[in-house]
């Protein structure tokens, strides 16, 4: 992968899970729901497991999934840590939203 692929898709998971969180805040009235959903996301993404085999084979999954990050390159992790970033971004952006009056939000 290219550092400018990498950049762009940085870009791209930060304003993708901003809105999704951004939205989720507004509908669901939680500050960080999609911070903690996340992971779950991101495990989501790196693994092919079936999400009924973690509670049939839950060894298996798991160490499926350890191999998954573990095999993860630096640009990889710079792209779902910008990720992360437009979900933390979503929930602070609701937070000062709601202090400063909008009880949209």
């Amino acid at each position: 992968m290219h550092i400018i692929q990498a950049v762009i898709g940085a870009v791209l998971y930060m304003t993708i899970f901003f809105s999704i969180g951004f939205i989720l805040n507004m509908l669901l009235k939680k500050t960080w729901t999609l911070v903690f959903i996340y992971p779950i996301f991101v495990i989501m993404m790196i693994d092919n497991v079936k999400l009924s085999s973690y509670v049939t084979e839950t060894s298996t999954a798991l160490t499926s999934v350890y191999q998954g990050l573990v095999g993860l390159q630096l640009l990889d992790l710079f792209m779902l840590g910008f990720g992360l970033l437009g979900a933390i971004l979503a929930g602070v952006t609701i937070r000062f939203l709601r202090k400063s009056g909008y009880s949209m939000f």
